[in-house]
């Protein structure tokens, strides 16, 4: 069950960038579960990870070898298993398979940067993940198709792979940002159990690259929540080949950034539109706050509540219960006579309590769209921030109750 558009789109190649899978058969047999991702000499590579005090091993050792001065060349993704909580014995795992994809690849192990996702607490198969190791290079490709499969090859729940790309005209010259994401429950991420891979052939300086991925991160992956679960493994990682134009002036970088952003958001969404068993795709907007951070705190508060998302779920405008998580939402002084809700066009909330004009049909009639809009106005201040979230369905609680069967 999904929202949405579900197609996946034909991705350029992008200079310098290839993508490899392999059927490892880390938990079941027959289905992508191992991709790798081979930048060029010279790439230049960004991350932001979870800040779950649990982060998986990979995220330790990805965050080391990024640290470590090394120019990552090589990206190792695996499904079907965290290793997340497993300790000592998963850190010397996660530095073994960058251990054997160095050695058959020619490089240093800390030029290789691991990634985990699935169940938590289980130690990785690793004759297995290594036995995968020498296809998935052999599979090495920049096409259209090698970008699906890699999309493909890092899902757990999902019920599709997630892409997004653009085509800019930067002064003349053309440069694409491709984009794959996983990630379908346990999402609210905080960084940075999703996972998103980002590429460029633009070329731009370690400092910039930086500092675009944070920023792109702030308004696209930290603002959606199926759940309200932060994972142990959240990682996000934004690569530059260094192979097209440079990325200079502030048209130019005005124009990349917006090409960026729209990457990240359109994959943030498709996680959202793919939320374990997510029926209503849900655009919480929040204006009219002292702060960011404030706007943000009331949109989580409302897109996390139980009782909104069941109420979502069901059709049922029950306006009460998104006054109510408004309310209790961490603001301080809070004058509820100048909070206004809007679901849609219709007016829910004004001066304290039902607005005049509200009719239970009209309410009702919003409820029953697959894309609901909620505009909550604080009247505040000049702040805003939008979040996007899902409804909680009986088949969220299946899927979760079912996982490890």
């Amino acid at each position: 069950m999904a929202v949405g558009d579900a197609s996946f789109p034909a991705m350029p190649a992008i200079s310098g960038l290839r993508l490899g899978t392999a059927m490892a058969g880390i938990k079941k047999s027959g289905r992508r579960d191992l991709v790798v991702i081979e930048a060029p000499e010279g790439a230049r590579v960004a991350g932001a990870f979870t800040r779950n005090a649990f982060c998986a091993a990979p995220v330790t050792v990805a965050r080391e070898h990024l640290a470590s001065g090394e120019v990552p060349r090589y990206l190792l993704v695996n499904t079907g298993n965290a290793n997340a909580g497993t300790g000592e014995p998963g850190l010397r795992d996660a530095r073994d398979c960058c251990a054997e994809l160095a050695r058959l690849t020619g490089v240093s192990a800390r030029c290789v940067l691991p990634f985990s996702t699935g169940v938590i607490g289980e130690p990785l198969p690793m004759e297995r993940l290594l036995a995968g190791l020498p296809g998935a290079l052999d599979s090495l490709g920049d096409d259209a198709e090698s970008w699906l499969r890699a999309g493909e090859g890092i899902l757990t729940t999902d019920t599709r792979p997630k892409g997004a790309s653009v085509t800019l005209d930067i002064a003349g010259d053309k440069v694409v940002i491709n984009g794959i994401a996983k990630g379908s429950g346990m999402i609210q991420p905080n960084m940075a159990t999703m996972l998103a891979f980002v590429a460029t052939d633009a070329s731009l300086d370690q400092s910039l690259l930086d500092s675009l991925l944070r920023e792109a991160v702030d308004r696209s992956f930290n603002c959606i929540t199926v759940d309200g679960d932060t994972s142990t493994n959240d990682a996000c990682v934004l690569i530059s080949t260094q192979q097209g134009p440079v990325i200079e002036g502030e048209s130019a970088l005005a124009t990349f950034r917006t090409g960026l952003q729209h990457v990240m958001i359109e994959l943030a969404q498709a996680i959202v539109r793919d939320g374990e068993g997510a029926t209503k795709f849900v655009t919480l907007r929040v204006d009219g706050a002292t702060s960011r951070q404030e706007a943000l705190d009331v949109a989580f508060t409302v897109a996390n509540s139980p009782l909104v998302k069941t109420a979502l779920h069901a059709s049922d405008a029950n306006w009460g219960r998104i006054l109510a998580a408004v309310g209790r939402a961490p603001v301080a002084d809070f004058d509820v006579s100048r909070v206004s809700i809007d679901l849609g066009d219709v007016r829910l909330v004004e001066g304290g309590g039902r607005a005049s004009s509200y009719t239970e049909q009209a309410g009702s009639a919003v409820m029953a769209r697959e894309e609901i809009p909620i505009r909550i106005a604080l009247d505040r201040g000049d702040e805003s921030a939008t979040v996007w979230s899902t409804d909680l369905s009986h088949d969220y609680v299946s899927i979760n109750a079912d996982y490890r069967s």
